[in-house]
């Protein structure tokens, strides 16, 4: 009779659970698994093999199986290897509970800790709530951060073999709490960081783009700078996640199941991710890829709920900015091939730097521009129209960045975090940015005067229905730092200010 443990497999931004099933039958002694493993899993044979040794479990003379479930779907990742190795140690024994498993084993029969497993935690934790999880001991600091799970954590293969057989099993490794500061909204703790490692209180001058970037990181509405080399664009672009708003424990988790599917450390705080592309990017790189074996995320996927930057934003190869339309007009993004179809979110404040001109010097009141005017065409012809529709605020930087105005990260996120009261007192789910046309019709509610001002600004500047909503968005951000209950004409007119350049 064939027993089954449950595990997962990476798809895409997510993941796929997949059934572990195995069986003893009569036959030559062997060992097969089926299913689509690939190379790290088929490899499994050997460490379970050895891991079971250590433990004095030998597998009897027959042939082993092992198939996961669904067969047509591709598995990667040796995190197999304990639910297999628990199979085939259980040749006599009976499960009692529904157990998902998840580790490495070492030839000795311990288990290793893997940080590519907390994604595959989280798509259990929302598809399979309250079910029970072996894991290496060493992920209790991170993994344990994940509510809705009853998590056991072992050290080796024989302590999961001992635990799984108790007829009474004991309590779950107790879920942790984040301990950072927050602000708590309508009963909801929302987690910040105190410290900022850049500060905008370095940025000397640019008080438009200063003032833009706080509307930006306000609503989490797309902007491009535009300046001469060293006006400090990439300044002001580095330095907005440390003031965007407080972050959900959910957004927290998803953050930190980012950071493990870009295969960086995993640090467990509330920043947001910050992802910074070279203009070399390929388009897969930046869009995500799809194949029969394996899905990767790309650029767009990991920058959900933080930044994505773009420097030298013309130098991006075409395909790759009018492919960027559909995640930054819908927040999401599907890939579609012939042999499968992957959607990610991508709900990210995009944020483009580029210079006016080849040289850069077109704005320059100190050099001298060496283009000539059709090299200049063709430079800003390299963003379409289309493109540049998507954007909310268009800000051109002086070269002159001297200011008795200045003004430090610490301030400009108590303005933010302001805004971002309003907007969640108001019943928002998304910042103001991200509205959808319900919402704008909702939350961006115009009177009379400002009605005839939106006509008027749509028939003389020849805005689109996009760009008209785009403005109600940024107009709706700047009357919540204002704390205003409505959008004024003032505010309409500044959110005008920053359309095209």
């Amino acid at each position: 009779m064939s027993k089954t443990i449950f595990c997962a497999t990476k798809f895409g931004s997510g993941a796929k659970i997949v059934a572990v099933e195995g069986v003893f039958a009569r036959g030559l002694p062997a060992f097969h698994i089926t299913g689509l493993a690939n190379h790290a899993i088929q490899e499994a044979k050997h460490r379970v093999q050895s891991a079971l040794q250590a433990c004095q479990i030998t597998l009897p003379p027959m042939k082993f199986v092992l198939n996961l479930s669904p067969a047509d779907l591709p598995k990667s990742g040796s995190h197999f290897d304990l639910p297999i190795a628990l199979l085939g140690a259980l040749q006599k024994s009976d499960l009692q509970e529904e157990w998902f498993a998840f580790g490495e084993l070492g030839l000795d029969g311990a288990l290793k800790y893997q940080e590519s497993i907390f994604p595959l935690l989280l798509h259990i934790a929302l598809h399979k709530p309250n079910s029970k999880v072996l894991l290496p001991k060493g992920g209790e600091e991170i993994f344990s951060l994940i509510p809705s799970l009853q998590l056991y954590f072992v050290a080796s293969l024989k302590e999961a073999l001992d635990l799984i057989l108790l007829e009474e099993l004991p309590p779950a490794y107790p879920t942790q709490s984040p301990i950072f500061s927050s602000i708590e909204i309508g009963g909801e703790k929302y987690f910040y960081l105190e410290e900022f490692d850049l500060d905008f209180w370095d940025v000397k001058g640019q008080d438009v783009a200063k003032r833009a970037a706080l509307i930006c990181a306000s609503g989490f509405h797309n902007v491009i700078f535009e300046g001469s080399p060293g006006c400090g664009k990439s300044m002001i672009a580095k330095r907005l996640r440390y003031i965007l708003p407080p972050m959900s424990l959910v957004e927290m988790i998803e953050c930190i199941k980012l950071q493990a599917l870009a295969q960086s450390k995993i640090l467990y705080q509330p920043l947001r991710p910050f992802r910074n592309p070279h203009q070399s990017a390929s388009k897969a790189s930046v869009l995500g890829s799809a194949t029969a074996i394996e899905a990767r995320v790309g650029e767009v996927a990991l920058a959900h709920l933080g930044v994505l930057f773009m420097d030298e934003l013309p130098y991006f190869k075409r395909e790759v900015l009018e492919a960027l339309r559909e995640p930054l007009e819908n927040n999401s993004l599907t890939i579609s091939r012939v042999h499968s179809k992957i959607e990610y979110e991508t709900s990210f404040l995009f944020v483009g730097a580029q210079n006016p001109c080849p040289c850069g010097n077109l704005l320059s009141t100190s050099k001298e521009c060496r283009c000539q005017e059709k090299e200049i065409t063709r430079y800003k012809n390299k963003l379409s129209d289309p493109f540049l529709d998507r954007i909310d605020l268009f800000v051109q930087m002086s070269d002159h960045r001297l200011s008795k105005n200045q003004i430090s990260s610490k301030e400009m996120r108590e303005r933010v975090f302001l805004a971002f009261e309003k907007q969640k007192e108001r019943g928002q789910e998304v910042p103001n940015g991200k509205l959808d046309e319900k919402g704008i019709e909702k939350f961006c509610a115009l009177d009379a005067e400002c009605e005839d001002l939106v006509r008027r600004a749509m028939e003389r500047l020849g805005m689109s229905h996009r760009a008209i909503h785009r403005l109600r968005r940024v107009a709706r951000t700047i009357a919540d730092l204002e704390e205003s209950e409505r959008i004024c004409k003032s505010h309409l007119i500044e959110a005008i200010g920053y359309r095209r350049i």
